[in-house]
């Protein structure tokens, strides 16, 4: 039976495009299209969606994991880029898949690594091989999950940061962070001191009716600042109830922009997994996925950001100096 780190070597060699298309490549979509609103500006080329999940390999799902998605390929994925009129995509591995991660260097194998890029969840047990294989199959980082409640053990969270550092120092990845703004603010000292490059996901876990004076907010914004930390505008829903267009969301957006305008990057996180649980419903259930108009979202970069040149900054510049495409 092949090691751990060989199999990642041939993975990384599939997703080089080096290895032979999985089996489940070129399937027909059956999924429903999330571009509902056609993108009301002109995207311009070389743009990058630096946050979606797949879901290709049900069968890879981790049996611990907290809810099970609906399938989500790397064809509907393609078919999304070209409906928002994405060069490139970064995918982030996702919960449901635990610390594996082929089914991420397959997609990229499938699109190839001019179009994708990954980011890998956090595994203190990754060696420098493996993370080496990593890099070969295009991971460009490792996303240490803190979770969505203001309950986390900081001293763990610290420990992870720590680790997660060194394990890719040297190297041109980054640590990627999603965590509530309360927990942020208690970590401000560690995060300030990484060496790596540092990204938040989904707004930094803001709660939007609580104003832009909400406790680590201001960190973030100074980290941005500073050039130290990078922040995602994606998901929005995660922050705001408004939907469709997430108006409330305008402001945190601005401020952030403002900050720094070559710290900042767009993601749809499609498929839009939900994760919310449900007593009624088992981990093992599929749930279905959040009813999203990936369309009308991209279109609220133009209210936040209505400068053709900064909208460049954040579609195309700085993805492309993060991810190295």
């Amino acid at each position: 039976m092949p090691s751990r780190r060989d199999s990642l070597k041939a993975l990384a060699a599939m997703a080089a495009g080096l290895g032979s298309v999985p089996a489940w490549a070129g399937r027909p979509s059956s999924a429903a299209p999330t571009v509902k609103t056609r993108v009301n500006f002109a995207v311009p080329r070389g743009a990058c969606d630096s946050h979606v999940h797949v879901f290709p390999d049900p069968t890879r799902f981790s049996p611990s994991r907290p809810f099970t998605p609906p399938e989500a390929s790397g064809d509907q994925l393609l078919a999304l880029q070209r409906a928002l009129g994405m060069d490139h995509v970064v995918i982030v591995n996702s919960t449901v898949y635990g610390a594996t991660i082929q089914p991420v260097l397959e997609v990229i194998g499938q699109l190839g690594q001019r179009r994708a890029r990954g980011v890998a969840l956090f595994d203190p047990k990754l060696g420098a091989e493996e993370i080496d294989a990593l890099h070969a199959g295009g991971i460009r980082g490792v996303r240490v999950f803190l979770g969505l409640t203001p309950d986390v053990d900081l001293s763990a969270a610290a420990r992870q940061l720590e680790i997660a550092d060194k394990q890719v120092a040297g190297r041109p990845w980054h640590i990627q962070v999603y965590g509530k703004h309360s927990v942020l603010a208690a970590l401000r000292t560690q995060l300030g001191a990484l060496r790596a490059p540092l990204v938040f996901d989904h707004f930094c876990g803001i709660d939007a009716p609580a104003g832009l004076d909400q406790d680590g907010f201001g960190d973030v914004v100074a980290l941005v600042r500073s050039g130290k930390a990078y922040v995602k505008l994606s998901g929005p829903y995660y922050c705001s109830d408004k939907a469709p267009d997430y108006p409330d969301m305008t402001p945190y957006a601005k401020a952030l922009i403002g900050a720094n305008p070559e710290r900042v990057l767009w993601g749809s996180d499609w498929p839009h997994p939900n994760s919310t649980p449900i007593p009624t419903r088992k981990a093992t259930d599929i749930a279905p996925a959040q009813d999203i108009d990936d369309g009308l979202v991209l279109d609220q970069l133009a209210v936040w950001a209505p400068d053709v040149t900064v909208r460049k900054q954040i579609l195309c510049d700085n993805p492309q100096r993060l991810y190295g495409f």
